[in-house]
């Protein structure tokens, strides 16, 4: 009995440690589950700026009702169309110095201006116009997959490629949606495997060039016009589509869409896409506005030289 009698106490003692150490845990437990808790309160409380939810997917693969539609000058392509088409025509005795003249001015001014401007634009198409005016559309069809290689192809920005490809991947088709003559732009469009091309339509009669044009230059509104007809002739939503540009002037287009991309933004079309939250892409080296000259493949020194003297005289008073 004495042992029992020692024994006893210490069988107290350990139970009345067990129930100490079970209280302190479950007090440890509360203050731990109300620190959680006020954690929690406090993440929940928090701006949604502070919170970076993964981007969606885009494009959406497989979305058919959805399309891509890429303006082409200084989006897809390095310069316009219509400039590299006419230096092409040059080349191949279409018409004479002077006309080329003409060419190397327009072209040295867009790139020092680094913007459609609707005026020099009209002009420029008024010279192709006047240049292809009684000439087949297969030849000019045929010289222009001629003029691509020699011109245009490796003045295709990297950039803007594979934003079209990504489309093309997801099973979508992609447009382009240009000023230019509706052939020149057919070419380009299939040579980068595109799906089509809206351009501007000059009109023929049994396959001979008039020299006039059908409606207007598919320029400003007319590109937002035309996309929603094709729009609405593909079943495709604009809310799902992207649009790709360059240019202010190409906001009425880039409006319609429920993705709209300004790409080497002019500074007016950089402000508004900021504003409005668009996103942008720009895979210009330098500013284009600082490399002024005409290329060298026209091949005339002395008419390179004249036509810098002009950009400057330009320069000096603007």
């Amino acid at each position: 009995m004495a042992a029992l009698g020692w024994l006893t106490p210490r069988r107290r003692s350990a139970t009345a440690r067990s129930v100490l150490a079970g209280e302190a845990a479950a007090e440890a437990a509360r203050k731990s589950s109300l620190q959680l808790e006020r954690e929690r309160e406090e993440a929940a409380a928090r701006p949604a700026e502070e919170e970076t939810p993964p981007e969606p997917e885009f494009p959406v693969v497989g979305d058919v009702r959805a399309a891509a539609f890429f303006d082409l000058d200084n989006t897809v392509m390095q310069g316009a169309a219509i400039f590299h088409f006419g230096r092409g025509l040059y080349k191949r005795k279409f018409f004479q110095r002077r006309e080329l003249t003409r060419f190397a001015w327009q072209q040295a001014w867009f790139r020092l201006a680094g913007v459609e401007d609707p005026e020099h634009m009209q002009d420029a198409r008024d010279s192709a116009l006047s240049i292809v005016k009684g000439h087949r559309v297969s030849e000019l069809m045929s010289i222009g997959e001629e003029i691509y290689d020699e011109y245009m192809a490796d003045r295709i920005w990297p950039g803007t490629r594979g934003l079209a490809q990504a489309h093309l991947d997801a099973g979508q088709k992609v447009w382009l949606v240009t000023a230019a003559p509706v052939e020149t732009a057919t070419i380009i469009a299939r040579r980068l495997g595109l799906t089509g091309a809206l351009g501007t339509v000059a009109e023929s009669v049994d396959g001979v060039y008039t020299g006039r044009l059908v409606g207007e230059p598919l320029h400003g509104p007319a590109k937002a016009e035309a996309v929603r007809a094709l729009a609405a002739a593909e079943g495709l939503d604009l809310t799902r589509c992207a649009a790709y540009s360059d240019s202010h002037n190409d906001i009425p287009m880039l409006s319609l869409v429920g993705h709209p991309y300004a790409i080497n933004p002019d500074t007016k079309l950089r402000k508004h896409a900021k504003a409005r939250d668009w996103r942008l892409r720009d895979y210009r080296t330098g500013r284009k506005a600082a490399k002024v000259g005409i290329p060298a493949a026209a091949g005339l020194g002395a008419l390179a030289g004249g036509t810098a003297a002009a950009v400057a005289l330009h320069r000096r008073r603007h």
